[in-house]
C-alpha cells in the first residue's frame, strides 16, 4: 500500500490564500439593470431570382499571321529502274562474241572468259533437287565450248576415220540428218571424239557456266519458263530438231541448244553430295563413280528438267536420247 506523499507550502503562498479568503467575504453591491427600447428590424428584400443571363460578348480572334515558309530547291531524283517481270528478262548474248571454228570437224566455238559464276539451285527453287544445293560460288578458268551439239555429219566423220565406234542404236535416216545432233552415244563416245578433234568434255562446272551465265538464271535465256520459240522440248516436236533452230534460247554467251532437244554427256562421275565439298576454283567432279552426269533435258523431257541447274545420270555405256558437245582449255588458239 503506497502512502501519500505530504509536499512542503511555501509561507508566502500561506498569506496569499488568507488574503482571497478575506476578499470574498465583502458584500458586493449589485449593479441596476437598464431596460432598452427594442429595435424593429425590417427585413432585407429578398434576393431575386436571375431568370436569364445575358451572353458574355464573344471576341472573335484574329488568325495569326503566317509564317512563310522558306522554299527549298527539290532534289533531283534519279528514277529507279522497273523491275522486271519474268517474262521480260531475257539474257542479251555478247554483241560479238568471240567465236573461231575447229579445223577438224568445223564446229564453231565460243569463248567463256575466266571468273565466277553461281552454281546450283538455291532453297526458293520449288523445282530443285538436293544434289543441287547448296547454290555456291564457282571460279573457272577461261575456256570454249561447242556452240551446238556435235551432228550426225560430225560424228560420222569419226567412225569413218575408225576412231569412234558406230552408235549403239543408229537412227535409220541417220545420214539423212547430217545437221541434227547426234543421239544414242554412250560416255566412252563421247569422250574419244572430242579427243579426236582435240577437244575433251566439259566439266559438270563448265557446261553450267555456258548455260546460266554468272548470275544464276534458271534458263539459258534468262527466268522465262521454257516455250516453243526457246527451246525443243515435252514433245512439242516428238523429235530432235536440227541444231541452232532456237536461237532465242541463246545463253549469255550466245551458246545454243543448252536446254532440250538431247541430253549433253559432261566429264563428271555423278556424286549426289558433290556440291557440299566441291572445290571453288575448276571443280573437276567426284574421282568415282558409278554413273556420269547428263545435263540439259532433251526433246522429251518437261520445261522444269530444262534448268540450268538441273543434274541428271545415266550409265555411260548407253542411253538413248543422250548426245554431247566438246570443251578445250583456253590454250587452245
Amino acid at each position: 500500500m503506497f502512502k501519500a506523499k505530504m509536499l512542503p507550502i511555501h509561507p508566502m503562498r500561506i498569506l496569499l490564500l488568507l488574503g482571497l479568503g478575506l476578499a470574498g467575504c465583502i458584500p458586493v453591491t449589485p449593479t441596476p439593470v437598464v431596460d432598452l427600447p427594442t429595435e424593429t428590424l425590417t427585413p432585407a428584400p429578398p434576393t431575386s431570382t436571375l431568370t436569364s443571363i445575358s451572353p458574355s460578348p464573344t471576341f472573335t480572334s484574329e488568325p495569326p499571321t503566317p509564317v512563310p515558309t522558306p522554299v527549298l530547291p527539290t532534289p533531283t531524283a534519279t528514277p529507279e529502274p522497273p523491275t522486271p517481270t519474268p517474262t521480260s528478262l531475257p539474257l542479251t548474248p555478247t554483241p560479238t562474241p568471240r567465236t573461231m571454228v575447229s579445223e577438224a570437224d568445223g564446229m564453231v566455238m565460243i569463248y567463256i572468259p575466266a571468273g565466277e559464276f553461281i552454281m546450283g539451285s538455291s532453297e526458293a527453287d520449288p523445282e530443285a533437287d538436293d544434289d543441287e544445293k547448296p547454290q555456291h560460288r564457282v571460279y573457272l578458268e577461261a575456256y570454249w565450248i561447242d556452240q551446238t551439239e556435235v551432228t550426225n555429219a560430225m560424228y560420222t566423220g569419226c567412225v569413218e576415220a575408225g576412231v569412234c565406234l558406230p552408235i549403239v542404236t543408229p537412227r535409220p535416216d541417220m545420214a539423212d540428218w547430217p545437221n541434227y545432233p547426234v543421239q544414242g552415244v554412250i560416255w566412252p563416245q563421247a569422250q574419244a571424239y572430242c579427243q579426236w578433234v582435240g577437244r575433251r568434255l566439259p566439266t559438270e562446272a563448265e557446261w553450267e557456266k555456258a548455260a546460266r551465265g554468272t548470275d544464276g538464271h534458271l534458263y539459258p535465256w534468262g527466268e522465262a519458263p521454257p516455250d516453243a520459240s526457246r527451246a525443243n522440248f515435252d514433245f512439242l516436236v516428238g523429235d530432235v530438231t536440227e541444231v541452232g533452230s532456237y536461237p532465242e534460247g541463246a545463253s549469255l554467251y550466245g551458246v545454243l541448244d543448252m536446254a532440250g532437244n538431247v541430253w549433253e554427256w559432261v566429264a563428271d562421275w555423278y556424286d549426289e553430295v558433290y556440291y557440299q565439298e566441291a572445290p571453288y576454283e575448276n571443280p573437276p567432279g567426284s574421282s568415282f563413280g558409278l554413273a556420269r552426269v547428263i545435263r540439259g533435258g532433251a526433246w522429251n523431257v518437261t520445261g522444269p528438267g530444262l534448268r540450268g541447274a538441273n543434274r541428271f545420270w545415266a550409265f555411260p555405256d548407253r542411253n538413248d536420247f543422250d548426245g554431247f558437245r566438246c570443251a578445250a582449255d583456253d590454250s587452245l588458239r
